[in-house]
């Protein structure tokens, strides 16, 4: 199995096939997954202190925060994964 790495922002990378979901913060269900991660310890915070811009679910119940917006970490998901299409 080829594990495939997304850049989240700052340096941070994330395998991609762990990814599930990349939201925005801004909605309460959502500051309510966060919170509940932080208190579980499964909260990831990549943002070095930055605004959130997007939430990162994956399928090991880890929630990752970054400081990148959502459709830049999908859009370097879907690139990576087109190149990756264009090498076979």
């Amino acid at each position: 199995m080829d594990i495939k790495l997304v850049n989240i922002g700052f340096g941070n990378i994330v395998a991609a096939n762990r990814i599930i979901a990349i939201v925005s913060p801004e909605s309460a269900p959502i500051k309510r997954i966060i919170q509940e991660a932080r208190e579980k310890g499964v909260l990831i915070d990549a943002t070095y202190g930055r605004r959130t811009r997007a939430v990162i679910i994956a399928d090991s119940a880890h929630i990752i925060l970054s400081a990148v917006q959502p459709e830049t970490v999908a859009n370097r998901l879907t690139f990576k994964e087109n190149n990756n299409n264009d090498l076979e």
